[in-house]
């Protein structure tokens, strides 16, 4: 059952929009601000160290920091230094980082299980205060201590794929699935993490993006998202997702039509019921009903992404916070 709402930042927001969103999302109630890690975009532990000053009660999420972009230490620093300047208001996800990204950055994702389960278990290690000594296949670090000391930073792990779920699992405080999933991937995938939960009884929590738009007219909330769904599901790691959901859509010509900007196929390809099946899209009604089928699939945070506008955002988030009350 959903018990959090959160609202996403991609680093697209200039600091005039991001200070808005944040006296609002603080005005409706949100729970948390998760501030996303997007290469060539603006950074993000600056823009959470922003929004905490800011705000009296907001939490953060820096997310999802990519130790093939950051090394482990200064993930757990930075995180850690926040957490010391506002206690109890943060904490910090893991990811392997969008590959497009780390092509454009010239950076090579190599063996990601190993680089981030080393990194969850040195991130882990220094939040808890203690002298390091990791001697792993990638990173090694002897000898040194935070100088914040113990912090107790929640760690979070974003991940899609089967090994990297059971990861989560086994060795998160809570796991991050990517948006445009459907209720149905959903299922699937929190399926996969309760295989790593261990030992019997552990139990992480179940973090997921959500994009959502309102509108009286169903159609015109389902076209503020066709262009970002689209540059998502395009992804041949999407396919899944979209066989669960009963979504029949032509990946490759969907990812032909963007590259080209040929939008009236896109907006062909994905139709209304596509953007339905993958994000908290219509009229209020219709918006309700599909975070109810977001909160039985298993999330206990919905993080909400995708209005354009303020005051569509604010609504949005006043939608959320009654379904969930």
């Amino acid at each position: 059952m959903v018990k959090a709402i959160g609202v996403s930042f991609d680093g697209t927001e200039t600091p005039d929009r991001a200070r808005a969103i944040v006296r609002m999302a603080e005005e409706q109630g949100a729970d948390r601000l998760w501030f996303a890690c997007h290469l060539f975009q603006r950074e993000p532990i600056a823009m959470a160290g922003a929004a905490l000053a800011q705000s009296r009660d907001l939490k953060i999420v820096l997310t999802a920091l990519s130790p093939y972009v950051l090394h482990p230490v200064y993930c757990a620093m930075a995180a850690a230094t926040l957490s010391e300047i506002y206690p109890g208001r943060v904490a910090l996800c893991l990811g392997v980082g969008a590959p497009r990204d780390l092509d454009c950055a010239g950076i090579e994702a190599s063996k990601p299980l190993t680089v981030v389960r080393e990194a969850i278990e040195i991130c882990r290690s220094l939040f808890a205060g203690e002298t390091i000594q990791h001697d792993g296949q990638v990173f090694k670090i002897r000898d040194r201590a935070l100088a914040t000391g113990p912090s107790g930073v929640p760690l979070f792990v974003a991940a899609s794929g089967p090994q990297m779920l059971r990861l989560a699992g086994k060795l998160a405080d809570g796991v991050v699935i990517s948006a445009a999933a459907s209720p149905e991937f959903l299922v699937s995938c929190l399926d996969r993490v309760a295989e790593g939960e261990s030992p019997a009884g552990r139990k992480v929590l179940r973090l997921g993006y959500a994009f959502g738009a309102v509108n009286a007219e169903p159609t015109l909330a389902h076209a503020e998202l066709r262009q970002i769904l689209a540059f998502i599901l395009r992804g041949k790691h999407h396919a899944p997702n979209l066989e669960m959901a009963g979504s029949m859509l032509d990946q490759q010509a969907l990812a032909d039509a963007f590259l080209a900007g040929d939008w009236r196929t896109v907006e062909t390809l994905l139709t209304d019921e596509i953007v339905r099946n993958h994000s908290v899209s219509g009229t209020e009604q219709q918006v309700r009903d599909r975070i109810g089928r977001y909160a039985a699939a298993g999330l206990d945070e919905m993080v909400l992404m995708g209005p354009q506008t303020l005051e569509d955002l604010r609504n949005l988030i006043r939608i959320a916070k009654e379904t969930v009350a």
